[in-house]
């Protein structure tokens, strides 16, 4: 897979599976745009790391309503065109409705679908219009093995993973006129920082004997299938969800 020339638009890209999916673009030869909301060291240590040139920082809180629009309007002010967009930026919110007040649970559904789904629903809605008038593009969505198997502590993260499946799948068939081609990267716990931040000695031990393999997934794991849906060679499996799971949830 390569991508000498192509414009990349990562969102979440200063860490885990954003900066992973980064730095393989780069090293393929791509301009890739760094999406960060925050954390402007982390980011520029990322953007440092990355191969090759032409590579930029972009500071937008996407769940913002006006978040998506002015970060894509800005990324085609400086690049011209953009060619691949991946939504990776995501949140997670612990909220079981056995221990949480009303508040915390009405809260943790609003802030998940803010980002998890409205943000990326509208990334892709001004990505897309930007791609119609550069004549194509790929969009690729990150999801997560929870809009399958459920998550009983964190509905609201399962549920907003579930809806951005289908949004991508929709969009994958009304933008195939434009030549605009969608995908989906599920993956499973994946080894990031912020699995490390927040997982306890026993979450890890029970995570670790869902697979099969016995282990958390790698970002560059993830990233290959992201890069796999986002080549020159994968446009007719535009629609397609990729579990990147290590076999620890199968779904027919």
């Amino acid at each position: 897979m390569e991508f000498n020339g192509k414009n990349v638009l990562i969102t979440g890209a200063s860490r885990g599976i954003g900066k992973a999916t980064a730095l393989a673009f780069a090293e393929k030869g791509a301009k890739v745009g760094i999406n960060f909301r925050s954390n402007t060291e982390e980011a520029e240590r990322t953007l440092s790391q990355l191969a090759g040139t032409g590579h930029q920082l972009f500071q937008q809180d996407v769940s913002e309503k006006n978040g998506p629009e002015h970060l894509i309007n800005r990324y085609v002010a400086q690049y011209g065109q953009l060619d691949i967009l991946v939504n990776n930026a995501g949140i997670s919110i612990f909220h079981d409705i056995e221990e949480v007040d009303f508040d915390h649970w009405a809260n943790a559904w609003e802030n998940i679908f803010n980002t998890n789904l409205f943000a990326v629903s509208n990334l892709c809605y001004w990505g897309a219009k930007a791609m119609m008038a550069s004549g194509g593009g790929k969009i690729v969505n990150v999801s997560s093995r929870g809009a399958f198997r459920g998550e009983p502590t964190k509905p609201a993260y399962g549920a907003s993973k579930a809806a951005l499946n289908s949004m991508s799948q929709s969009l994958a068939k009304k933008l195939a006129k434009h030549n605009i081609h969608v995908g989906v990267v599920a993956p499973g716990f994946t080894e990031t920082a912020m699995a490390a931040e927040t997982l306890t000695p026993l979450e890890r031990e029970n995570l670790l004997r869902e697979s099969p393999f016995q282990r958390m997934a790698q970002p560059e794991e993830v990233a290959h299938a992201i890069l796999f849906l986002a080549s020159e060679g994968a446009g007719y499996s535009s629609g397609t969800i990729i579990d990147v799971n290590g076999a620890s949830y199968l779904r027919s």
